[in-house]
């Protein structure tokens, strides 16, 4: 089984939103539905970005370095400024 570190962003307003799942189809789906306490005004999502890991603790991990200063500047120079 894996455990998903992703990257939303909102078709409204433009934000990220950074998460941890086990079943990322379903989780984007809630996410899009309005069914989080989090993104539920913010909807619909792309989901941009995700790294998949065997363990629970590493993507919560990356979840946390992602959200982090360095965890941008990761980001921004994986993907580019354009999806930021």
């Amino acid at each position: 089984m894996f455990h998903y570190t992703y990257i939303l962003k909102s078709q409204k307003d433009g934000k990220m939103y950074t998460g941890y799942t086990e079943d990322l189809r379903k989780r984007l789906s809630q996410h899009n539905k309005g069914l989080s306490n989090y993104t539920k005004d913010r909807g619909p999502f792309d989901l941009i970005y995700y790294e998949a890991c065997l363990l629970e603790d590493k993507a919560r991990s990356r979840e946390l370095f992602l959200k982090s200063g360095m965890g941008k500047r990761y980001l921004k120079n994986r993907l580019g400024a354009s999806y930021l």
